[in-house]
């Protein structure tokens, strides 16, 4: 499995912010959102060919039983359902940080976090090629595997917005995957790499939350340790 990194954290984003973790992150991913925060794993994806004996002694080398798979898109990487499996009988809580484009076919998970992506995700024209954008585009939302998750795992559906206007964009998809999603389960994050970009998009994605309901996700990691590696 080409892994990027493999760091003891803590969870900065989601329903379990604060949760001390060991993050797997593998390296390749089938988006090229405009916005990544980890091109080293998605855009030009680093990092060497790890065995899993050799994954699961650093995981285990950590005090944490929260283990987060991360990419990236980790559901496409090689024995990413072997991982997990190996993960699970060694009792650990397995988080899968996905974009909900690939089935989940079974994987052990205890939370999907689903993180589907809009359209204020797709690359610009002269970015990157015109093949991967429109790649990107006609692979970013897929209801159908995003409700096959959300039918057989423990999920949070996390959304990076941008603008008032995503919240169209977000209640139709929504909408298309199953009716009566729980409020608390649909979580709301400022886009930003930058913590006074987060801050001053704070407010309003905030006031977005109090007015639909929503929870508001914070990027713990960024205040604390700033856009970097290993955190």
């Amino acid at each position: 499995m080409r892994v990027a990194e493999i760091f003891y954290s803590i969870q900065g984003e989601g329903m379990l912010v604060g949760m001390p973790s060991v993050f797997v992150r593998t390296s390749g991913c089938n988006l090229r959102c405009r916005w990544c925060d980890t091109k080293y794993a998605s855009w030009n994806p680093e990092g060497e060919n790890v065995g899993l004996e050799e994954i699961l002694a650093e995981v285990h080398r950590h005090p944490a039983s929260h283990v987060v798979l991360t990419g990236g898109e980790p559901m496409v990487a090689k024995e990413i359902h072997e991982l997990a499996a190996a993960l699970h009988t060694a009792g650990k809580h397995i988080t899968i940080e996905t974009a909900g484009t690939v089935p989940p076919e079974g994987i052990p998970c205890d939370l999907a976090s689903l993180s589907p992506k809009l359209s204020n995700s797709t690359p610009a024209s002269g970015e990157i090629s015109e093949a991967w954008i429109e790649q990107h585009d006609s692979r970013r939302t897929q209801p159908d595997v995003l409700a096959a998750w959300m039918e057989n795992y423990a999920y949070q559906l996390k959304f990076v917005v941008s603008d008032d206007g995503d919240m169209e964009e977000i209640e139709a998809l929504l909408e298309a995957v199953e009716s009566g999603v729980p409020a608390d389960r649909v979580l709301l994050m400022p886009e930003g790499t930058e913590p006074d970009t987060l801050r001053s998009r704070t407010e309003w994605v905030v006031g977005l939350c109090q007015e639909k309901g929503y929870r508001f996700c914070p990027r713990l990691h960024i205040e604390l340790f700033g856009n970097t590696r290993g955190t």
